[in-house]
Parts: C-alpha cells; structure tokens; sequence
C-alpha cells in the first residue's frame, strides 16, 4: 500500500502518499504528441510544428497535468477502497515530484461525515404541551377576523385597572442609571396595546393594573442583544402617568359577518376553523417536541462537523433569513449589518442544523425508514385537506419540480422518524 490514513478529528483525514517508482514519460509523451496535433502555432500548418517547440513551449504545463491526474487518482482509488466518505472536495498538499529518482509525495485532507453512534436514549423524558383548541384559541381568532370591524373607545369607569388587550394613552420618561434623561426615551400622550410587546420586556407587565391618572416608576434592564450599544444590560427607570385607558370593541359575529369573511354561517365559521386550528395546533406542538428532542440528544451526543457543511448550511440561513428581512422592509445594507452583528447567531443556527439533520439520518437508518411516493401522495392529499386549494395544483407544484420534491420527501422522512423514535422515548 503506498499510502497511509490519518485520523485528524472526528471528521476529517489525512491521507499521506508515497510513490518510489512512477515514471510519468508515457502520459507526458502521449499528452505532448496529442497537444502537437491540436496545435496552431506561428510558422506551421496545425499539427505540423516540431515536437521539440511544443515540448518548449507546453512541457511544464503537460507535466503539471499529468502529475495532476496521477495524484487524483491514485486519491479517488484509495478513497474507494478505505470506503472514506468525503464532505467537498480534498486538499491536497506537501507535494513533491522527482522526476530522476522517479518519486511522487502528496497529501490530501479530507473532511468526511462524522462517524459517531448515539447514546442510549430509550430513558430520556421529554413533556408535550396540550394541543386541545380551547374557547379561548378560538375567541382570539374570532377577534382577528372582527378587529378590522371594532371601534376604539374611552373607558369611562375611573376605578378600571390596566389588563393586557386595553389600550393606555400615557406619558412617559426614561432615566439611566447616572441620572440622565435622553429625549429618544421620552413621549407624551403615547398610545400602547397592552401585551402587544412592543415596549422592553417588564415594561408593559408593569403597567397592568393601573387606572386613569395613576403614575409609577417602572424600572426595567435592556436586553443584553439591544441594538443600542451604551443601552444594552442597562437598568432604566421609567416614570410613567396614565392619561387615558380605551378599549377595542367587537362587534357581534353574525352570520352576515361570516359571509363577508368567505364562510356560509356563524357556525360554519365556528367548525372550519376549530378544524383548520386543531391541525395547525397539533403540528405547532409536535414541532415544539421535536425541537426539544433534537435539543437533547444534540446535548447527550457530542461529535465533530465538517466546516464544509457548517458553511454551506450558513448560506441556507441566511438566503432564508435575507427573504424574511427583505419582507420587513429592510434594504441591502441594512441586512449586511444586521449580518455582521448576528453572525453568532447565524453560524449557532447553521451548527444546530448540521447536527439535528446529521442525528435524524442515523436514526432513519436505524429505524430503515424511507419516503414513498404513496408518502408523498398522502401528504398532498392533507395539503389539500388544510389549505382548501386543488390537488391538481399542489401536485404540480410539489411534482413538477425535482428540487421542491426532494425537499418534501426530506420533510416526510423526518416525520417518520419522528414517529418511530417516539416510541423509544417517554413522553408526558
């Protein structure tokens, strides 16, 4: 064997080449005679020129080359036969070619998928929320249709105490920790929907229960990830008086509404969307449980990741995340900052990925689970169910292009697992 394996990290190997007897005179004779013929040169009909002028002017070149595909493969044939399962592409280095002595000696440095077994998990306990629809769900979504309808009024009874949904006309004035009040934390007859969260956290929580007139300090500290440098983890004292307390009021839900919002009655109304609601409610806590799952045995199951896959799967976050910024209003350079001060959070997100889908492919291996296409076609089958459109069109769409479809089935597939791995775990 001319060549020896090493083992750097968990991911990635070095194999080290050592060749004592290579002549290369035949390739490079066979490349120079092949360059001759295809050659135009100044002087001569082509494929005419002396083999000694394309000998001057393309040697080093045809050597290089030669050398070149020598070195690959010899390295593909020794990846074959050690059964090394490569991430990218290798890099190759310390290479030296003797010509005279007849020698060849490269290395390659590969990353490879990790190679790693997962730690028993069949004692591990995890807790699933309740996925019922309760009055209160639908109540707030019977809300959302009609807030486009309710009108915002006064309350006039003066003993009403502040609760989360009522509305507080308030002023308000932020002072730091050295004593100074910055005008761009201060408003009069500022507007707030309590609960909506747009104030620092604490803030809001601490103007539930006052009433018309009140005033209070309310002393919050900023988020250690404030975009404000000189605020962040900054304890500030809010001193805020209540001028007014007004509410939303909804009007009733009358069959003629319903129609007005696409549905034939209020109980039409009332059953679709409990069954459009106890889908979505029952997919929002499977995905929460899996979350905590991946969560744990990513904790239980320590390995290396290629860098390779870390950075490509970075590129996906942040395509996913220029999208979803880009639909908020932000412009090119605004999401280059918030890049390069979220890069952390990226790269942590990219990991968390690379690991999860890494975790999930041994344990659809263990499980031999696999996506079909009756999978497939039962899964368009519930799209259809939840989202009211043809199964013409979402069939086209998921069957029309290879990349889309192979995404689904990934999708499918980690469901499956899910659903076998279930089994092996508890679950309260």
């Amino acid at each position: 064997m001319s060549y020896t394996v090493q083992h750097v990290n968990g991911c990635t190997k070095k194999l080290v080449f050592n060749f004592d007897k290579v002549d290369l005179s035949k390739e490079i004779k066979a490349a120079l005679v092949s360059k001759q013929q295809s050659s135009n040169l100044k002087g001569f009909r082509k494929g005419k020129a002396p083999l000694e002028m394309v000998q001057k002017l393309f040697g080093p070149q045809i050597e290089n080359d030669a050398l070149y595909r020598f070195i690959s493969e010899q390295y593909y044939d020794a990846m074959k036969k050690e059964n090394i399962r490569a991430v990218g592409y290798p890099e190759f280095g310390n290479t030296k070619y003797e010509q005279a002595q007849k020698s060849i000696v490269f290395e390659a440095t590969v990353e490879t998928f990790p190679d790693f077994d997962l730690k028993d998990y069949s004692k591990l306990t995890f807790k699933k929320e309740s996925d019922k629809v309760t009055e209160e769900d639908l109540d707030t979504l019977k809300k959302n249709y009609l807030g486009q309808k309710a009108e915002v009024t006064e309350v006039k009874d003066a003993s009403h105490k502040l609760v989360k949904g009522d509305f507080a006309v308030f002023n308000f004035e932020g002072e730091k920790a050295d004593g100074t009040k910055p005008e761009n934390m201060k408003a009069e007859e500022y507007m707030l929907e309590l609960g909506s969260g747009q104030f620092i956290p604490g803030f809001e929580d601490g103007m539930i229960g006052l009433k018309k007139g009140d005033k209070k300090d309310i002393k919050v500290t900023f988020p250690a990830d404030y975009h404000e440098a000189d605020l962040k983890n900054a304890p500030v004292t809010f001193h805020v008086e209540v001028l007014e307390i007004k509410q939303k009021n909804f009007p009733e839900l009358t069959d003629e509404l319903a129609k007005e919002f696409g549905f034939e009655s209020v109980a039409d109304f009332n059953t679709k969307n409990k069954e459009r609601m106890t889908i979505q409610k029952k997919r929002e806590v499977a995905s929460k449980l899996q979350q905590q799952i991946l969560e744990k045995l990513i904790e239980e199951n320590t390995f290396d990741v290629p860098k390779s896959m870390i950075d490509q799967q970075k590129e996906g976050v942040r395509e996913d995340l220029t999208r979803t910024l880009k639909q908020q209003g932000f412009n090119d350079q605004m999401i280059q900052l918030y890049f390069e001060r979220w890069d952390q959070d990226v790269t942590s997100k990219a990991n968390f990925q690379v690991r999860s889908g890494l975790i999930l492919e041994k344990l659809a291996n263990k499980y031999k689970v696999e996506a079909t296409e009756s999978d497939l076609d039962a899964k368009i089958e519930e799209m259809v169910g939840q989202s009211g459109m043809k199964k013409d069109e979402i069939s086209k769409f998921y069957k029309g292009n290879e990349n889309i479809k192979k995404n689904l089935m990934y999708s499918i597939r980690e469901e499956k697992t899910f659903d076998a791995l279930m089994k092996d775990v508890k679950v309260s």
